[in-house]
């Protein structure tokens, strides 16, 4: 995500069709450590996708220090008005695109610096773990220090597959027939096999469905939904019923028992009902119990408390991190690594019917899917009928990965004009501080609604939380530019850079250079 080592010209001219992780060097004169790289030579629209990218996640991320985590991924249907334009705007233009842009981003980084270190003739994959450790690290600390939703444990996690990955493919054996995939084409392929593989599913999953399902079926599960949410709906309204049921589930756990096995299909319509209905309450009141925690824990005044939620809450999720890492992130990395090392990002003026390509296909048919998945979830009949659920989730997937295809090619035709560049300069100086800008939101967004600051948790609609972004990312566009015409990296950058070359890094530019720098910056 904040990679930003470039190549050497001569890498530039003549991009390799297979790397390793470790190359020899065969110069006479000895290779030059790793370090990080001038600014001259960094790819200026990796960085503007950076800066722009840290405004969606800012978009998407504030509602979530405003609410429950535990509703991620549900509209709030107690919006109404501005609130409402806001939260379905964000949902469509933002929520899914800005997170897989930052995968993209993170695997053209590790290209970048793959590439730079055959060039320098040094070994990659120690330096990179070392880098992958760290960020992990800091992931760790911001989920628990700061806020729950991190993404940064899942990056380092992903991106150490991808460094087996580089691996396996690099080794030079006869009985290695991975070796036929090192190469940048074979990366793409392998990314974009995996990202389809959920969509493939679903599709296959459609078509059983359509030809064993008769509309008859279709008919009487709805109905048989429609009665078991109606009838968890009066359980919970009954005191004595709703007690018993959450005693009895809780003296199970606590006992260590198994669920209950139920032959589902000896029941009688009526007691399928009811046992599903009670499946129901029980599932919605332990998501209840899980919200109202959240709630207690960041409308406490007491850091600790909420502090020991967060901590509790980071480790159980976990879990989670091997499934996002490899099926998600990792993918998306391998696409991202195929833009750097084919050359496509260190030459843009030469692939400008690609990028033509990807705004206008991304955005025609990501938008247009997005939309209608959209106006599904927002149907009365999203709940109760399966059909429409799995097919709205899926195409809104879908739409997400085209869509960000769309932002990648619609940034890189405008930082590719004169206007456009001039227009998109502010960004770039977020994106080379973009691991400390994103801490920073948390830092800023912890104490404006957590209530051992400033107590606004659940108070601030999704309208005026747009204008908060506003508001903040033009104090960071400010601060970033402020800050590098001073300094080679941002704070935790320069943390991040210490660590991972093993050696406090120069912070200060040069006072000869400055003037140099910013008008890199600016150009």
């Amino acid at each position: 995500m904040n990679a930003d080592q470039t190549l050497s010209s001569d890498e530039q001219n003549h991009p390799p069709e297979q790397v390793t992780p470790k190359v020899q060097n065969t110069a006479i004169t000895p290779p030059t450590d790793l370090s990080p790289i001038a600014v001259a030579k960094r790819i200026d629209i990796m960085d503007v996708l950076r800066g722009f990218a840290l405004i969606g996640i800012l978009m998407m991320n504030i509602e979530w220090f405003n609410r429950s985590i535990t509703e991620l991924g549900r509209f709030d249907f107690t919006l109404s008005g501005v609130d409402w334009s806001a939260g379905w705007f964000v949902r469509l233009f933002v929520e899914g695109k800005f997170y897989k842009l930052f995968s993209l981003l993170f695997g053209m980084g590790f290209a970048v610096m793959l590439l730079r270190a055959k060039d320098a003739g040094r070994p990659f994959g120690a330096w990179f773990s070392r880098r992958m450790v760290f960020l992990f690290l800091f992931g760790m600390a911001h989920m628990m220090f700061l806020w729950g939703g991190d993404i940064l444990h899942d990056y380092a996690a992903g991106g150490m597959i991808l460094l087996g990955w580089l691996y396996l493919v690099s080794i030079k054996h006869k009985y290695n027939f991975l070796q036929r995939f090192n190469s940048p084409r074979s990366f793409l392929r392998l990314g974009l096999v995996i990202l389809a593989l959920p969509i493939v599913v679903s599709m296959g999953a459609g078509i059983f469905f359509g030809q064993t399902r008769t509309n008859d079926v279709m008919i009487t599960e709805f109905d048989q939904r429609i009665a078991v949410m109606a009838r968890a709906d009066e359980i919970k309204l009954d005191p004595v019923l709703s007690a018993s049921l959450i005693e009895k589930e809780a003296a199970r756990k606590a006992a260590g028992e198994p669920k209950p096995e139920v032959d589902e299909d000896a029941m009688t319509d009526e007691e399928l009902v009811a046992h599903k209905a009670q499946r129901r309450f029980l599932s919605l009141d332990r998501r209840a119990k899980r919200k109202a925690a959240e709630d207690e824990a960041f409308t406490s005044n007491s850091y600790w408390t909420a502090t020991v939620y967060r901590t509790k809450e980071a480790f159980k999720s976990l879990k989670d991190t091997p499934f996002f890492a490899g099926i998600i992130s990792f993918p998306l990395f391998l696409v991202g690594y195929w833009f750097v090392a084919s050359g496509i990002m260190r030459k843009p003026e030469n692939h400008i019917n690609l990028f033509k390509g990807m705004a206008w296909v991304g955005f025609g048919g990501g938008l247009f899917m997005a939309t209608g998945s959209l106006l599904l979830m927002t149907h009365s009949v999203y709940e109760s009928a399966i059909e429409v659920r799995a097919i709205s989730q899926t195409t809104f997937m879908f739409s997400q990965y085209l869509m960000t295809a769309g932002y990648v090619g619609a940034i890189a035709l405008l930082v590719l004009t004169n206007v456009g560049k001039r227009a998109t300069s502010w960004l770039a100086p977020m994106g080379r501080m973009a691991l400390t800008n994103y801490i920073s939101h948390s830092i800023i967004l912890s104490s404006i609604f957590y209530g051992y600051a400033g107590g606004m948790y659940g108070e601030i609609s999704r309208g005026p939380q747009i204008l908060m972004v506003v508001g903040i990312i033009a104090m960071q566009a400010v601060l970033s530019r402020v800050w590098l015409n001073n300094f080679q990296f941002g704070p935790l950058e320069w943390v991040w850079r210490s660590l991972t070359y093993w050696k406090i890094q120069p912070m200060r530019i040069e006072a000869k250079t400055v003037d140099a720098q910013a008008a890199h910056v600016t150009a």
